[in-house]
């Protein structure tokens, strides 16, 4: 992973270049303050303070210079306003002239993420470190930093070096940083109690054997949450075989786990006063002579019984037993993240992951965190009025409604099933994957809705702040 601890340091007066931020409504009074050739340099080089665009400015030696960069609005920095330029300055140190950097120290830190652990190694790019006198936020914007590069990583890695036992193994790394339980439920899902998961992933290779990670941390007296996340370490749809390009980025299929994963660590890192319960279900949904097939029935953890309408609707099962034992522990909160459906992309396109919740006042509390923290999430209806589409002639429920209609929403409304009324609740259906890169936020896998979720927790629970 990469390091980011000496990517942000204090303001001592070290030696650093300065960094001039400036937005489009200032430029025309802060040229008026700059010598001639300054101005005819930025006007050269066609600067106009826009987001994202910066100039180097010379000084009066030759080794002499200094940068000056646009942002939308200098009122107020959003995360990703200095990304551009942690990716593409010299290495080195710097400091911004005046102002806090605040949030944006976000986006100068995961700018310089990287995943190589594939590539030829190469003499790679200096770091470029950034001075601040905002102390007492350098750890906390680190622990952000290394979240979402645990997401990353995880989602960024193929299935083959990515398969259940590699997400236990993340799982108990986690776990043994902040003294944390970690159980894991493996071999005979069926016999163990987990009928769903034991389905889904029994055609795979045993070295992909399902199993139920769990992580519990934190005081017994405090407030019960629980996080789930969808483990699905590659997903060929079963025997309802994908095409092979819906195929070829089902790699990322784990990336609920991944969000899981990276929210435990921030709870734990942030030491909030929760009693944490962390469920992975992990499997590969393979194809074999042994595996599940269209028109099955499984009876679920729960006792509901299930037929199947797709196999490859097969994250919505596994998440149905995970979310029957988090419910048997009567927590005050269950947060899942899955990489569940299509329909969501389609609905709110791929930087948004749709967001279901029973309780209003939650989701008003999401929505606001996520535009304090510039990680939006987008609302769909729980609408109980699409539950006939999940009507089974023969069992409970259908895993997969027919038509085509509301995916993203029946799906959610199957997961509903499987969670306690008396449970606040939280489902979100989310990409973890950039198709093309942003400032701060290169092409591939990716946390959406992690820091959104992190910070109403804080609002929530940490009473300190």
């Amino acid at each position: 992973m990469t390091d980011f601890s000496d990517l942000l340091k204090a303001d001592n007066n070290q030696s650093a270049r300065s960094i001039q931020i400036i937005d489009a409504s200032g430029l025309e009074a802060w040229l008026a303050s700059q010598p001639e050739r300054v101005r005819s340099l930025l006007a050269a080089q066609k600067f106009r303070a826009k987001a994202h665009e910066h100039a180097i400015v010379p000084g009066d030696g030759p080794a002499d210079w200094s940068v000056v960069a646009g942002v939308a609005s200098r009122g107020k920095l959003g995360a990703w306003c200095l990304a551009r330029l942690a990716e593409t300055l010299p290495e080195g140190t710097y400091r911004l002239t005046e102002g806090a950097a605040g949030a944006a120290m976000l986006g100068w830190l995961t700018a310089q993420y990287r995943f190589d652990r594939y590539r030829k190694e190469e003499p790679g790019t200096g770091a470029r470190i950034l001075l601040t006198g905002e102390i007492a936020q350098i750890e906390p914007m680190v622990r952000l930093a290394e979240a979402v590069a645990l997401v990353r990583d995880l989602v960024n890695t193929p299935a083959a070096d990515m398969g259940p036992g590699e997400l236990e193994a993340a799982a108990r790394k986690v776990a043994g940083r902040f003294d944390a339980a970690c159980k894991v439920t493996k071999g005979d899902m069926l016999e163990q109690g987990f009928p769903m998961i034991h389905a889904v992933g029994k055609a795979a290779d045993r070295s992909f054997a399902p199993r139920l990670i769990e992580l519990r941390w934190g005081d017994p007296k405090h407030p019960k949450v629980a996080v789930v996340g969808k483990g699905i370490c590659f997903d060929s749809g079963g025997l309802d075989i994908k095409p092979s390009a819906a195929m070829r980025l089902m790699k990322k299929d784990m990336g609920g786990a991944a969000h899981a994963l990276a929210l435990a660590q921030l709870i734990m890192g942030a030491r909030l006063p929760v009693r944490l319960h962390l469920l992975i279900p992990a499997a590969e949904n393979a194809i074999a002579g042994n595996a599940f097939r269209p028109g099955d029935i499984l009876r679920s953890r729960q006792g509901l019984t299930v037929e199947i309408g797709n196999t490859d609707a097969e994250g919505r099962l596994v998440l149905g037993d995970a979310l029957t034992l988090a419910g048997e522990e009567n927590p005050e909160l269950i947060i899942d993240y899955a990489t569940l459906t299509g329909a969501a992309r389609v609905a709110v396109g791929p930087d948004l992951p749709a967001l279901f919740t029973n309780d209003d006042a939650l989701a008003a509390g999401l929505e606001a965190a996520g535009g304090e923290v510039d990680d939006p999430t987008w609302r769909l209806p729980l609408w109980d009025g699409y539950a006939d589409m999940l009507k089974s002639d023969v069992a409970d429920i259908n895993n997969a409604g027919e038509g085509g209609f509301a995916g993203a929403i029946t799906a959610a409304l199957f997961l509903k099933r499987f969670v306690p009324e008396s449970a606040r609740w939280v489902h979100l259906d989310t990409f973890a994957w950039r198709p093309s890169s942003r400032p701060g936020r290169p092409k591939g896998g990716e946390a959406l809705g992690l820091r959104a979720v992190f910070h109403m927790l804080q609002q929530r629970y940490d009473h300190k702040k």
